[in-house]
């Protein structure tokens, strides 16, 4: 990886813009392509773009993964070369999920990328650790697991990425606060499933349950980048939203149409609720006990 410019411990204000899409299934090229207007209607202030969880390619692609999967560095340079093409040399940080090749190995991943005059360095990758293979999933079966939840550095402070289902395992996201994120970014490809009593799609409420528990528990900012569109009669949810470090819903996108979702996050917010509600402190306090515990089937060292 190569390492970050310009870092800061952070700016008090973070703009981000959240790209909600609605990719052609399988068609790379072209769903790059018409990326570029939503690029060009970002912000002038905009610091940070996040897109969903296999933003350009469509999720439920089954063998067909092993065509379109690319190696970072090819997915890095479209999408610099994308973003220049939109807005010229301007400078901005980018995250975007996709399917990688590396070596013959597949993944499902997600990279940050800062972008200046039309290159992109590779600040950090993700590779998806949790691989459903219920119900309509079956990812384990074309995909190879992460093996590592990193905290990387930005000029915005420590940040972290999991990708759909690794923010419902609630260990994933204690252990990225653990190690100083102070934002977490959610690519996400999520079906719609069942109907609430208020006629609002399950998967959608349980969602947003899972996203402000998460936010509030950690004082964390959550950055939630949902796909949309059908993919063989399967209904992607969207949904994207942001959570700030008290659980509260900022802004949130409609499931079903494509759009780009504004925000301005005051960073300072994340000291003031982890002062409010010190659970992440009790949490470094009790850990240690927690780790020692020898009824945790944990690894060992051997003597």
């Amino acid at each position: 990886m190569e390492p970050p410019r310009n870092v800061t411990a952070s700016a008090q204000h973070l703009q981000v813009a959240l790209v909600q899409t609605k990719p052609l299934k399988g068609r790379y090229t072209e769903n790059l392509r018409n990326l570029q207007p939503a690029f060009a209607e970002v912000g002038e202030g905009t610091q940070l773009v996040v897109l969903p969880e296999a933003a350009l390619s469509g999720y439920f692609l089954e063998g067909a993964v092993y065509e379109i999967a690319l190696p970072a560095r090819r997915f890095a340079d479209d999408l610099a070369r994308t973003w220049s093409e939109a807005c010229g040399n301007r400078r901005v940080d980018l995250v975007c999920g996709f399917f990688e090749n590396d070596e013959g190995t597949y993944y499902n991943a997600a990279l940050y990328l800062e972008i200046e005059g039309g290159e992109a360095r590779i600040i950090h990758r993700h590779r998806k650790m949790f691989l459903p293979t219920y119900g309509v999933f079956d990812e384990e079966r074309f995909l190879s697991r992460g093996r590592k939840l990193g905290v990387f550095e930005t000029r915005f402070g420590k940040l972290a990425i999991l990708i759909c289902e690794d923010v419902w395992h609630a260990l994933m996201p204690t252990i990225a606060a653990i190690k100083g994120a102070s934002v977490l970014i959610v690519p996400s490809a999520a079906p719609g499933r069942g109907i609430d009593s208020e006629g609002e799609l399950g998967s959608i409420l349980r969602w947003r349950e899972v996203l402000t528990t998460t936010a509030s528990e950690h004082g964390l900012f959550i950055l939630y980048a949902g796909l949309t569109g059908f993919e063989g009669g399967k209904g992607m949810t969207g949904s994207s939203c942001v959570i700030d470090p008290h659980g509260d819903v900022l802004v949130m996108a409609p499931p079903t149409e494509p759009c780009i979702l504004l925000a301005d996050l005051d960073l300072g917010e994340i000291d003031v609720a982890r002062a409010t509600l010190p659970l992440l402190g009790d949490l470094d306090a009790v850990l240690p006990d927690l780790l020692l515990d020898d009824e945790l089937p944990l690894p060992r060292a051997r003597t």
